[in-house]
């Protein structure tokens, strides 16, 4: 059962050596972990990363072995009669047809959702299924989860199934991109090459050649020159959406960061969720408890910088218009001012949008983005990519 994960793990550049296998397998069969899946991933993880930089490596192997077991213990899996807990799950998803998800209608205003949503809290009893109106499960109320509205408070669901839902009651955990993953092709990183400004600086530790003959010359003997070395001066501050619709791109964006950590020796990023607020962060399994203050970085770092923005765009409307709007926390001023604010800050800016640009038409947010970043707006396509560098040089 476990060479595939093995298997898996080599193939994702993970180095696992035979005696750390067997200890993993020795720990197993002493009954350490009580063989669930969740026990398993700690232990194993534990015993095989010797290093966080292979944790992603790590999780995308473990998924690609355990994928569907998340609730199944070793006993049940054995068992003919087991049937995995998301299948039935599954059978109480509201599935609904575009004629019928027309015919539902939506709060029409976040403060009236956030009303509904109080009265709600203070009425219900007890656990309900189906309807237009309690928190519950395959409904079409606007509170709940397996359900469809058009304007909601997703609550008690793992991810996004209509991508409508204008907050999220859940705890949610994004992981941070991968900047070690190597390119299908080298494509990306001739389109950043595009920004690179060359100029020399730092210690004097490289070879000056012309300087070292002419020098000789004029003295009569052996007199070496060095020089700084020639290096890419272009400073750069790259923002990135994560979770949610973006986990669709990850794929990509991991091309994208990785390509940029290559070309780029000055450059910060950052990451945020659907739409920059008052805090961004740095590591995404400390996004709550170690957020760095946007108003630190608009006085950190000059004008010179160029600001790169990664995201979908995808969001309700509220994010970015309401104070309060936010997907999951409350923000005291709207995601507008806050996206005025870093535009101003950083002229030289761009927003790179791995949605297909034919679709952009068709979510209102995105238009906002569009409008308030005066059309700076590119899809992360290599043309999208080559358009965004000229207009950052």
């Amino acid at each position: 059962m476990l060479t595939p994960f093995l298997d898996n793990l080599r193939r994702e550049g993970v180095p696992v050596s035979l005696r750390e296998y067997l200890d993993l397998l020795a720990g197993l069969q002493a009954g350490v972990t009580g063989w669930t899946v969740d026990g398993v991933y700690h232990f194993s993880r534990t015993v095989l990363v010797k290093d966080e930089r292979h944790i992603d490596r790590f999780d995308r192997a473990f998924a690609a072995s355990f994928s569907g077991l998340e609730h199944v213990t070793l006993d049940e899996l054995i068992s003919e009669k087991a049937l995995p807990r998301e299948w039935l799950e599954k059978l109480a998803e509201k599935l609904l047809s575009d004629d019928e998800k027309a015919d539902i209608d939506g709060p029409g205003s976040f403060d009236e959702l956030m009303k509904r949503l109080r009265d709600r809290l203070a009425e219900q009893k007890g656990r309900h299924q189906g309807g237009n109106k309690w928190i519950g499960t395959a409904g079409t109320s606007p509170f709940g989860a397996y359900g469809y509205n058009p304007e909601g408070v997703r609550i008690g669901q793992d991810e996004s199934r209509h991508r409508r839902a204008v907050k999220v009651w859940d705890k949610r955990e994004f992981r941070d991109f991968d900047d070690s993953v190597e390119l299908g092709t080298r494509n990306i990183k001739v389109a950043l090459k595009r920004l690179r400004q060359w100029a020399r600086h730092g210690a004097a530790d490289e070879l000056d050649l012309p300087a070292t003959i002419q020098a000789t010359a004029d003295h009569g003997y052996i007199d070496v020159k060095t020089r700084p070395e020639r290096r890419n001066a272009v400073k750069v501050l790259l923002f990135l959406d994560v979770g949610g619709s973006m986990d669709d791109h990850t794929r990509l964006v991991d091309e994208l960061f990785s390509a940029a950590r290559a070309e780029f020796k000055h450059m910060e990023h950052y990451y945020f969720h659907n739409c920059p607020y008052e805090a961004v962060w740095k590591d995404n399994h400390r996004r709550w408890n170690e957020q760095i203050p946007t108003w630190d970085l608009l006085h950190r770092y000059g004008r010179d910088y160029k600001c790169i923005f990664v995201g979908d765009g995808s969001m309700s409307p509220y994010e970015i218009a309401v104070p309060g709007g936010a997907n999951e926390h409350w923000n005291e001023e709207s995601g507008e001012i806050w996206l005025r604010r870093l535009a101003e800050t950083w002229p030289d800016h761009v927003w790179l949008n791995p949605v297909p640009e034919p679709r952009w038409a068709y979510t209102q947010s995105i238009g906002m983005i569009r409008q308030i970043f005066e059309n700076r707006m590119m899809p992360l396509t290599l043309d999208g990519l080559t358009q965004a560098m000229r207009v950052l040089g």
